[in-house]
């Protein structure tokens, strides 16, 4: 078979990996696959568009493919520069460069009716045809700015979208910088105007956003001793959810129901208040989420740890307000933020109706008090930087199949269409609080096995367990593709059979030594969705996924704080949903053997009634 593969971010290259390991994981036929890459340069996003200072906003732990960790002495927060280097030593590791043609874009792909794939690409000005048997469309290619219109946006001096912004030189000296987008880029490019010689930064928001720590809260009790500069920082928060009870072993019943949801609603909200007084986000007074905002819909800005202390200050209560937040406040000791702005500031504001003939901007009316600030004031932007994301097209599929729009709802698991199995979507997810590279490893083993050995899959692949890891949606949400990342990993390795039972983990890990009968259970218990953790049976077995389990991941989750971190994130979502699941367990067996006895009776009563001859003969 030969399988094409657009996009050589990451995940084209696991894909790639996981098309060549096929012949000896799976017992198949060698794969010829092949990587089409327009850049000089495999990383995607990570090569063409990050800026000065760019960290990525996940965490190591969890960004790292399964079989290719990062040292375990890195930070958890690895820079955009050094995750580029990881993909490159991915490549050298696994012998995939021979398979990669860079400076190649793809023109077109035409689906043959009588199967397979025609591959039109340009290598050094010239045009090639290649014939494939399937295609994987992978992010990285056909990614265009996404810039709204804004009425008078030319009377701006310099107008960006954040993929042109590379260097805080760009900003210039003592220019207002206005920044539309608060997400997790609004945020880091907020951070570089407000440490440059500017005068003044305005972040521009839509409809509020959501500032979350990259790292588990761990706020500091008056009855706790203080921590030395010895211990370790805490955990990061995208690694910090026990899985046990919350995606594994759940029945589907509470599985789709909305439980989980309210759980961690009043967990999020009840940290941000504890923390810091405010539940917005991490220190955050202005611009938070409207009323009624749940975790089911938000993506969290992680970001937001870093621009959190430059939004101005004067939102900030200067004391406590109320008997309840004045007991917080003596029992709980919250870091003083203020102190790492050294002066600066960032003014939160609307988002632009448009921009005058004076050149002052008019900010959409809103019952927010941020409006009422800011309408008062002229503001005249000498820079504007959009970033506003980018939107996803497939030119070089034609007719209706280049537009995202046409496989909303289509995809199998988000990845192929039900009818046509040969063309795979890898990457295209965002998780609201994870990370995309080991959400596309998920992707590319079940799209692989489905493509090669599509009798292994290990589940019936039905549309009824889609709902549960989706992120709710507006009518007019610009991004339509969210999904809650623990609950998707885990459904795509139910799908491939590298979820193991309780059981299978106590087994491996008593064989596993290094003390594995009691750390890889626990750590598969108490750790989130990690993509090795889904390694250690199933069609894509690993060797080393237990010892990785037994060091780095035992680690990771030994790092926890005990009451912030284990208890409110792991003991009580399994004291409570733990039983609920049992009940359901029960419940639906209960119901499911009632229902199967009143169907046979059913079924021989009809058949009694429409046959005599058995009707005389039984009676």
């Amino acid at each position: 078979m030969r399988v094409a593969i657009i996009g050589a971010g990451p995940s084209g290259l696991v894909t790639l990996k996981y098309l060549l390991a096929a012949k000896d994981a799976l017992g198949v036929e060698p794969v010829e696959a092949r990587v089409f890459e327009s850049e000089s340069g495999v990383g995607g996003t990570f090569l063409a568009r990050t800026y000065e200072d760019a960290e990525l906003v996940s965490s190591r732990q969890l960004t790292s493919f399964s079989d290719f960790r990062f040292n375990s002495d890195e930070p958890d927060f690895v820079s955009a520069k050094r995750y580029l280097q990881y993909l490159n030593d991915y490549c050298t590791h696994f012998k995939l460069w021979p398979h990669i043609t860079l400076s190649c874009p793809v023109k077109s792909v035409q689906s043959r009716k009588e199967g397979g794939h025609l591959v039109t690409y340009s290598l050094r000005g010239q045009q090639h045809v290649w014939e494939c048997d399937a295609v994987a469309v992978c992010s990285g290619l056909h990614v265009e700015p996404d810039i709204p219109h804004i009425e008078g946006i030319e009377r701006v001096p310099v107008v960006l979208h954040s993929s042109q912004l590379k260097r805080r030189d760009q900003f210039g000296v003592g220019k207002t910088v206005l920044i539309l987008g608060s997400g997790e880029t609004g945020a880091d490019i907020s951070v570089l105007a407000a440490t440059s010689p500017t005068e003044r930064v305005v972040i521009c928001h839509r409809d509020g956003f959501h500032f979350s720590p990259k790292r588990n809260p761990n706020p500091k009790l008056i009855f706790t001793r203080q921590r030395s500069s010895l211990d370790r920082p805490q955990v990061p928060i995208d690694v910090s959810r026990a899985s046990l009870f919350d995606t594994a072993y759940v029945h589907p019943w509470l599985r789709n129901s909305n439980a989980l949801w309210m759980y961690y609603d009043c967990y999020v909200r009840w940290i941000l208040w504890i923390s810091w007084g405010t539940t917005d986000g991490i220190d955050q007074w202005i611009g938070g989420k409207p009323r009624g905002w749940s975790t089911s819909e938000i993506f969290f800005n992680k970001s937001g740890y870093k621009l959190s202390p430059y939004i101005d200050a004067s939102w900030k209560a200067k004391a406590p307000q109320g008997v309840l937040d004045r007991i917080r406040s003596w029992i709980v000791r919250t870091p003083n933020t203020e102190e790492t702005r050294q002066g600066r500031q960032v003014d939160v504001a609307p988002w632009p109706e448009r921009i005058d003939e004076t050149g002052a901007v008019v900010f959409r009316e809103t019952d927010r008090p941020e409006y009422a600030r800011m309408k008062k004031e002229s503001i005249k932007p000498d820079v504007v930087v959009f970033c506003t994301g980018y939107t996803h097209h497939y030119p070089f599929l034609g007719d209706h199949r280049h537009d995202p729009g046409y496989y909303e709802g289509k995809l199998v698991r988000k990845i192929w269409l039900r009818d046509d199995p040969t063309l795979g979507f890898i990457g295209f997810v965002r998780p609201n609080l994870g990370a995309i590279p080991p959400l596309t490893e998920f992707q590319a083993q079940l799209w692989v096995l489905n493509l090669l050995a599509p009798s292994r899959v290990a589940s019936p692949l039905l549309p009824g367990d889609e709902s549960h890891y989706q992120l709710m949606r507006t009518s007019h949400a610009r991004i339509r593709y969210g999904v809650d990342h623990e609950s998707y990993a885990y459904q795509l390795a139910l799908d491939v059979g590298s979820a193991p039972s309780f059981a299978d983990v106590l087994r491996i890990g008593y064989a596993s030594g290094n003390g594995g009968w009691y750390k890889l259970p626990l750590t598969w218990a108490l750790s989130a969705n990690f993509n090795t953790k889904f390694r250690l049976l199933g069609p894509w077995k690993w060797d080393g996924a237990a010892n990785v389990m037994n060091t780095e991941m035992w680690d990771t989750v030994a790092r926890r704080q005990m009451f912030f971190g284990h208890f409110t994130l792991s003991v009580v979502p399994m004291l409570i949903f733990g039983p609920m699941s049992c009940i359901v367990f029960l419940y639906a067996s209960l119901y499911n053997f009632v229902w199967s006895i009143f169907r046979i009776l059913a079924m021989e009563r009809w058949e009694h009634g429409n046959n005599p001859e058995s009707s005389s003969l039984l009676s």
